[in-house]
Parts: structure tokens; sequence; C-alpha cells
């Protein structure tokens, strides 16, 4: 098994779920902390704490797409061939 293959399969059974999942709850974490800003905006402690989840939830989305962006860096620097479920944005 060369190295290229080596890395796409870690990469396609390792990383992509695990992204996956990551996202999904920082999604989770974002949609929370709206529910929790709306929700209780009579209780200022609960939106502060509803702040913390958007940004928080923000900063995971952002960290998630920055991870999808440097694999795509590394595929196209190196020449190894795209996995066939790396999702192109």
């Amino acid at each position: 098994m060369d190295i290229g293959a080596l890395i796409a399969n870690i990469e396609q059974h390792i990383i992509q779920p695990l992204i996956g999942i990551l996202f999904a709850l920082a999604l989770a974490i974002f949609l929370w902390g709206i529910a929790r800003f709306i929700l209780q905006s009579d209780d200022e402690t609960a939106r502060e704490q509803g702040k913390q989840h958007i940004i928080w939830g923000l900063v995971g989305m952002f960290i998630m797409v920055s991870v999808f962006a440097i694999i795509h860096l590394i595929v196209a620097t190196f020449g190894i061939p795209p996995p066939p479920n790396l999702p192109i944005f």
C-alpha cells in the first residue's frame, strides 16, 4: 500500500466521520444557544449563556470547515486522488 492510499483511507474512514460528528455537535450547540437566547430573553444569565453557546458553536463550525479546506489543500498539493466522498466547496 502506498502512502497516498494510506492517507486517503485514514481520511475517509477516520477523519471525515469524526469531522461530521463534531460539526453536528457544533451545530447543535449553536442552535441550543439561539433557543436559549430567545426563549429565556428575560433572564440575563441565560441570555449570556446563550450568547456563549452561539459563539462557541460558530467557532466549532468554522474549525470543521477549516479542516475540510486543509484536507483539500493537502490533496491538491501532493497530487493525491481525492476520496470519492470528500465534500466539495
